[in-house]
């Protein structure tokens, strides 16, 4: 299924113009980070307010469409308590798409249990949707990980992820909204139709 999405995928999202990365390259450094889950837990202290985003809202607009905890987490670069959010252990079918935009991010099939308490996937559907900054907050070096459609900080991604990608994409519940699928050709097919909708 990952070969089919991405193929077309590709092929109808010419709109874009974003590197994609090849399954050799990769933008993440590969010094490992002290102490991971305290890394994970730690908030960006990006500012993304310069930036022109496809999907732009006002703050008092994503404030009505979000609760409390996705505005801090997905506009104000937050980040939620580990084991304490919907997603962590979640272990069902289907797309996790943008809580704010409802760009398709990950799929289940590349969701697996890191033991950090967030959620954390192997890689993204479409890399060119996910942006990556680097992240100089708290004394560390990360990589920063958001939509590249709305803005909407998602978490950080790790070089310490499972064969054969070898990365972590540690994302905030409160970013996510989780759309329950049952078969693969359903989860191609709602990720097609967000591309069509573009």
């Amino acid at each position: 299924m990952r070969l089919i999405i991405s193929v077309i995928v590709v092929s109808l999202s010419g709109v874009f113009v974003m590197h994609m990365y090849s399954n050799n390259e990769s933008p993440i450094q590969s010094e490992p980070i002290q102490d991971c889950v305290s890394a994970c837990g730690l908030p960006s202290n990006l500012d993304f307010s310069d930036r022109t985003f496809p999907i732009q809202k006002s703050e008092a607009m994503w404030r009505r469409q979000l609760g409390d905890i996705a505005f801090h987490v997905t506009r104000k670069h937050g980040t939620e308590p580990p084991f304490q959010n919907p997603y962590y252990s979640l272990k069902d079918f289907g797309l996790y798409a943008c809580v704010c935009c409802t760009a398709p991010l990950f799929s289940s099939v590349d969701k697996f249990d890191s033991g950090t308490g967030w959620p954390s996937f192997t890689q993204p559907i479409d890399k060119r949707i996910i942006g990556e900054q680097v992240d100089t907050s708290f004394s560390m070096q990360r990589v920063e990980v958001h939509c590249n459609i709305c803005g909407a900080h998602l978490g950080h991604v790790f070089p310490d992820g499972p064969e054969p990608h070898r990365l972590r994409y540690c994302i905030n519940s409160a970013s996510l909204n989780f759309k329950s699928m049952e078969t693969e050709s359903q989860l191609s097919d709602a990720v097609l139709q967000w591309y069509k909708r573009r």
